[in-house]
């Protein structure tokens, strides 16, 4: 079956590495050619968190999403599995019931378990909620090791589509708005940060009923530090107010990052529908796999599974929406 599928984000390339399991014929096209800073999933965190994420997403994310894990690692992906953290300043520990009563497989830590787990972090919280059944990846080298899988099975990203195809598969997340009209933007922002004089093994969440943040450490004193969710479709600007507030919540989660370096700020657009469930839509010969939202790492393992089986096999996945706006 000759497959052309459209897109080289982490969606895409997640459908064309489980097409290519298959043994499907694709051609993989991208206007920007391989993975790079033009996409969103570049400026990701990484986190395979489902039991985190259901704080706030629907049941289905949760479920899917605790299979991505092992998908990850599959495929020859470095996947650290240490659990996830979530803290809350002394003001906020209503906030950190809160969220302990909306989700589920996690231990309350008191002082001196937390500081077993993360040391820079004793004697700065005197509660946290460990979530040992979860784990992290870098996304960059992760999107990397699937484009290299893909060479290696003679799929190359192509700038221009070579031949027709019997199917095509849409992978373009936000750029996909002119077919899919209720897609919509959610922007994110993002910092890359250096302190060598802060260690962590796992990401952790600061919640705060304003400006929750996440850090997800990258090794050698790097971390990843975000958060921000702002419904808009920008994917250029980030604002002086967001990074304050991002810095300022680093800070108050350990001062050490006072003296951070700031490495790179991000800034994108991830693809959402109103439900910011992800969809598959079939319409004739081209089928749309979108919406990813927040949980591109997380849910895109699902996603292309399911994609694949309607290609190749013509089930119906369960992520099939049959409104086609």
């Amino acid at each position: 079956m000759n497959i052309s599928v459209i897109g080289a984000g982490v969606a895409g390339l997640c459908v064309a590495t489980e097409l290519a399991s298959r043994g499907a014929s694709i051609q993989l096209f991208d206007t920007h050619g391989e993975i790079a800073a033009h996409a969103c999933s570049w400026w990701a965190g990484g986190m395979l968190a489902p039991f985190c994420e259901s704080e706030t997403a629907p049941e289905i994310v949760t479920r899917l999403g605790q299979a991505s894990a092992d998908w990850w690692a599959a495929q020859g992906v470095n996947v650290t599995r240490n659990g996830s953290l979530i803290v809350a300043l002394g003001r906020d520990t209503r906030e950190l019931d809160q969220f302990a009563r909306r989700t589920t497989d996690h231990a309350m830590l008191n002082e001196e378990q937390l500081g077993a787990l993360e040391p820079d972090l004793q004697g700065r919280f005197s509660r946290a909620l460990y979530f040992a059944n979860e784990a992290h990846l870098a996304p960059r080298e992760a999107l990397q090791v699937l484009t290299r899988n893909l060479k290696s099975h003679g799929v190359e990203v192509q700038t221009t589509p070579a031949v027709a195809a019997a199917t095509t598969i849409d992978c373009r997340g936000l750029s996909a708005r002119d077919a899919l009209k209720d897609l919509r933007g959610v922007k994110g922002e993002m910092l890359l940060l250096k302190c060598a004089d802060i260690n962590l093994s796992r990401p952790i969440r600061l919640v705060h009923p304003r400006i929750p943040i996440y850090l997800v450490p990258r090794g050698d004193g790097v971390f990843m530090l975000g958060a921000t969710q702002i419904e808009s479709a920008d994917r250029t600007r980030a604002t002086v107010r967001s990074i304050l507030e991002l810095l300022s919540a680093a800070y108050a989660l350990h001062p050490a990052f006072g003296e951070a370096e700031i490495l790179e700020i991000g800034v994108d657009a991830r693809p959402a529908f109103p439900n910011n469930v992800p969809r598959i839509i079939r319409r004739e010969n081209t089928i749309y796999a979108n919406g990813l939202f927040r949980h591109g790492f997380l849910l895109a393992p699902a996603l292309a599974r399911q994609v694949a089986a309607l290609a190749i096999d013509g089930g119906k996945p369960e992520l099939m929406h049959e409104n086609h706006s």
